[in-house]
């Protein structure tokens, strides 16, 4: 048997089960907000005739690139100091990046709830070192919803960044300087490039589990900042919309695929040879 064939053959397993579990229901998803009788695209002209829904999708994918830039940077940074800092420190640093991942995003959303809150501890601070005299109101605003979905997500940009920044030959980065390159040059026409394949895992990662969360918005963004996930879960399970909630997913999807292409393009731009 040749070697291609067999290699399909062990490879057909696999790609049955992705197709079977994975690819009919996003395909019988799509199906059913094509297949009305008001019109193929009846329920996609509803949701975008709608200037609270086109809001509610505008302010999902604002906050969703927000928060994987700010990951992404917090994310890189940290993730090179650990790569480069040696021996057992290394594995101490690594454990602190990955300890928040060991409790749910509920709990972790909580936690953000008792910070924020009016008589939370961060506007008790406040108050204590006479910054403010008045409570802030920081719930239910874009900016607590953005700065839990950080702390969520950072992990993930550093696991991501770290196993790249790792791989980075030594001699490269020594052959850099001794050929007078300044620390700077060396970074963005060295290291930067060489770990932008693991920039981009990690910004998909975050924009797609940001773009697609539910807990974290419903408990700290509310109504007042409603996102994809929550109005997701409330035309499915409170007001029994299948069909709106199918076009909610079909354009959650189609959105998430549109980003990840465009982030690939910017890789291959910075990095070529890497993507």
């Amino acid at each position: 048997m040749r070697p291609r064939l067999l290699g399909w053959l062990l490879a057909l397993p696999a790609t049955l089960a992705v197709a079977v579990f994975l690819g009919l229901p996003v395909l019988s998803t799509l199906s059913t907000t094509v297949t009305q009788s008001d019109g193929v695209f009846a329920t996609y002209s509803e949701f975008f005739g709608s200037g609270f829904r086109r809001t509610v999708l505008w302010r999902t994918t604002e906050i969703a690139l927000i928060t994987t830039l700010i990951s992404a940077l917090i994310g890189f940074i940290t993730a090179y100091v650990v790569s480069r800092t040696p021996g057992r420190m290394k594995s101490l640093l690594i454990i602190a990046a990955v300890f928040p991942l060991l409790t749910g995003v509920v709990v972790r959303s909580f936690a953000w709830l008792i910070i924020l809150g009016r008589n939370g501890i961060l506007n008790e601070f406040l108050q204590w070192t006479g910054i403010i005299t008045e409570p802030l109101s920081m719930l239910y605003t874009e900016g607590s919803v953005i700065v839990a979905m950080v702390y969520l997500f950072v992990p993930l940009m550093i696991l991501t960044c770290v196993g790249v920044l790792e791989g980075i030959p030594e001699d490269l980065l020594q052959a850099s300087s001794s050929l007078g390159a300044s620390p700077f040059a060396t970074f963005w026409q060295v290291i930067f490039p060489l770990a932008v394949p693991g920039l981009i895992v990690g910004a998909v990662l975050v924009f797609t589990g940001s773009f697609t969360s539910y807990a974290t918005p419903h408990l700290l963004g509310g109504e007042a900042q409603m996102m994809m996930g929550t109005f997701l879960h409330q035309r499915a399970m409170v007001t029994f919309d299948w069909i709106g909630a199918s076009t909610i997913a079909a354009i959650m999807t189609v959105v998430t695929i549109a980003i990840v292409l465009v982030m690939s393009k910017i890789a291959r731009r910075l990095n070529p040879a890497a993507v």
